[in-house]
């Protein structure tokens, strides 16, 4: 496998895209460019969601960091957040995340952190990669070894419940955690809190993670919610480092409400820095309209959270997210956790003394439809090459005009064209998003000219040999054998 860092580390499907060799690699890798300027080794942690695969992953890391000469330290199931945060407080070189995040259990990844508790980016990933991709390995000199954090999940969950402005007594809330990280947490961090907790999703068995329930499919809490009767409902994805919220009435609170909630509520208390708040391109044009309507500024970045971060560390500024539900607070945490977007959320119902669905309602979204086609294992990029294609979607485009967008792109994390359109007219949306994603599967399935060239050839063959026996020796006749 060539190994490159995407938008949320590598990810792919285990045993064909991401096997663990190259996740050894990846770790040894690691302590390599680690001990550049070390004289004893450095400590590396490890931490991972609840999938089938990432115990034999973090075994790999395991032995690719120690000998790569550098210490693993393991976790233990853990969100993603808690290994951003103990790195720093653990004074850890860096520190490895082993989850695919919101995907099924077929697919696992590693996200990487360096001592600052970021993530990892720029010349390190890039020496990484250089030194996987080589496969030039030095003699190692020293060997690490592994130790075992047994304090992990309690200096986190101290950690996170520090952050909380108030508590939560009084409300009740419904917990959806994927059957991932969160599973392990949520209960506990919320009933800390003083709310009374109702929790889903929390039984995980390596295969079932993010299957039926969490933020990509919140069906599971909005009946929860209703049936219990709760003022509001959590849905975390397999590494809990999205939240997509469910209101009292069970309607669905994305990312986009909940970056207007959450940019409104730091206006009004003066701490929203710069009056801005980073969206994404893909950000419903709801939220521009919200924006402009209360005097906030939206700063746009590209698709992925790795390109939301950036974009706030680079001009200062101390909110920002994505529709998917993963947002950050740059003055609490260094990168999305879900269950301190679900904290703030309830601070805000309970300070305002507003329900879930009055502030749900704060923008009225545009509708969107997004259609994803399945990319065939090697033609990745393929697609946007098509003439036709691009015809199309700029047709398309034209007869949308101001009244609505198209974006069609591939994704970082998965094998996945995305197709979205936005517009005010539903109908048209939906027809647009359709035929753009007919063409897309068409292209990818399209026979290259390598594979047309070998059907030709073969067919000759056979046409050639149309009756194999033909092409076998003549039997003699018994007569031929007699003296």
């Amino acid at each position: 496998m060539n190994v490159r860092f995407g938008t949320d580390g590598v990810r792919g499907a285990v045993g064909s895209e991401l096997s663990c060799e190259t996740v050894m690699n990846i770790g040894r890798a690691a302590a390599v460019v680690c001990s550049e300027n070390g004289t004893k080794p450095a400590k590396i942690l490890i931490g991972k969601d609840t999938r089938a695969s990432s115990d034999v992953l973090e075994a790999a890391l395991c032995a690719g960091i120690c000998s790569g000469g550098c210490d693993a330290h393991i976790l233990g199931v853990i969100p993603t957040q808690g290994v951003s945060s103990l790195v720093q407080s653990y004074g850890a070189a860096a520190g490895f995340m082993i989850t695919a995040s919101h995907s099924g259990a077929a697919y696992n990844g590693v996200k990487l952190f360096g001592s600052s508790g970021y993530r990892m980016t720029g010349s390190g990933e890039k020496k990484i990669e250089a030194l996987v991709n080589s496969a030039e390995w030095e003699p190692c000199r020293r060997f690490g070894r592994i130790m075992y954090e047994e304090k992990a999940e309690w200096d986190y969950i101290r950690a996170l419940i520090k952050t909380a402005g108030c508590d939560l007594r009084g409300l009740k809330v419904a917990l959806d955690c994927a059957n991932g990280s969160a599973s392990r947490y949520a209960k506990r961090v919320f009933e800390g809190l003083g709310a009374m907790v109702v929790v889903v999703g929390d039984e995980p068995d390596g295969e079932n993670i993010n299957s039926l329930c969490g933020s990509a499919d919140t069906a599971l809490l909005c009946e929860t919610v209703v049936k219990k009767r709760c003022d509001a409902g959590l849905a975390f994805d397999g590494d809990c480092s999205k939240c997509i919220a469910v209101d009292e009435l069970g309607n669905v609170i994305d990312g986009d409400k909940l970056l207007a909630i959450f940019s409104k509520f730091l206006k009004v208390q003066g701490r929203l820095k710069h009056n801005t708040c980073v969206a994404t391109v893909m950000s419903n044009f709801g939220l521009s309209d919200f924006a402009e309507h209360e005097g906030i500024t939206l700063s746009f970045a590209a698709v992925g959270s790795g390109a939301v971060l950036e974009r706030m560390m680079q001009f200062g500024y101390n909110l920002g997210g994505e529709r998917s539900g993963h947002i950050v607070f740059l003055d609490d945490e260094k990168t999305g956790d879900g269950m301190l977007t679900g904290i703030r959320l309830l601070e805000i119902i309970k300070k305002s003394r507003r329900r879930a669905s009055v502030l749900g309602g704060i923008i009225t979204p545009y509708p969107q439809i997004e259609v994803n086609v399945d990319i065939p294992q090697g033609k990745r990029g393929i697609w946007a090459e098509d003439e036709e294609l691009r015809a199309l979607v700029s047709d398309c485009k034209k007869k949308l005009g101001e009244d609505g967008r198209i974006i069609v792109r591939e994704s970082g994390t998965e094998a996945l064209v995305r197709v979205m359109a936005e517009g005010k007219r539903t109908g048209l949306i939906i027809d647009y998003s359709q035929q753009i994603a007919k063409k897309i599967a068409e292209v990818l399935n399209r026979k290259t000219p390598a594979e047309l060239e070998k059907e030709r050839v073969l067919r000759e063959l056979m046409e050639e040999v149309e009756d194999p026996l033909t092409v076998l020796p003549e039997l003699r006749t018994d007569e031929e054998f007699m003296i």
